[in-house]
């Protein structure tokens, strides 16, 4: 049976994520330090610990509620009709994990490529993810002689795949969204 967190427990987590909302917002994700937070916070560095096991864990829930909250916003959106307005509601996603290259590295690191034993933050929203664009994928012109899933999948990988590029120094030139399109042109409407 699981046990019940206290109201206490809940509000010093609460304080600590609020705490590093305010350091990022004026500083970055990788400024941020667990220094700065305690220190924010007003609790002992002990405290941190007891919630978080390192900078990366806060950060995983600081980042997957980011992008929970971006797909709650995809989400709302109509089908896109063509490819074109597929990644253009599928930009902000993309803008956000590369607002910072520790951003992007987070995410990668917790997107449950990894085995772990539990599927924290951000390997949810790789779920979700899938279930939105396989709604769309399933709703609009796309090609139809692959399962939605399986598609919306792909989709997703050629995402990463844009995102990965547009931090390589020899592949950076072309726009992640120019990428992208030209991926999902291929994948989505073969000849």
């Amino acid at each position: 049976m699981a046990k019940t967190v206290q109201k206490r427990t809940l509000e010093t987590r609460a304080k600590l994520v609020a705490a590093a909302q305010e350091i990022i917002a004026a500083e970055g994700y990788g400024a941020m330090r667990v220094e700065q937070v305690v220190q924010r916070a007003g609790v002992a560095k002990g405290t941190f610990f007891a919630h978080f096991a390192d900078k990366d864990a806060l950060m995983e829930r600081i980042i997957g509620a980011r992008i929970d909250a971006c797909l709650d916003d995809i989400e709302k959106l109509s089908t896109p009709k063509n490819v074109e307005s597929l990644v253009s509601h599928l930009m902000p996603l993309l803008h956000l994990m590369t607002c910072e290259r520790y951003v992007f590295d987070v995410i990668i690191r917790h997107s449950g490529a990894a085995v772990r034993e539990e599927l924290g933050p951000i390997a949810q929203t790789f779920t979700r993810h899938i279930e939105v664009v396989a709604r769309w994928l399933d709703d609009g012109p796309f090609r139809n002689d692959v399962p939605a899933e399986l598609l919306a999948e792909g989709v997703q990988a050629f995402s990463i795949q844009a995102v990965a590029l547009h931090f390589c120094a020899v592949n950076s030139e072309q726009p992640m969204a120019s990428r992208l399109t030209s991926y999902l042109e291929a994948w989505l409407n073969p000849n």
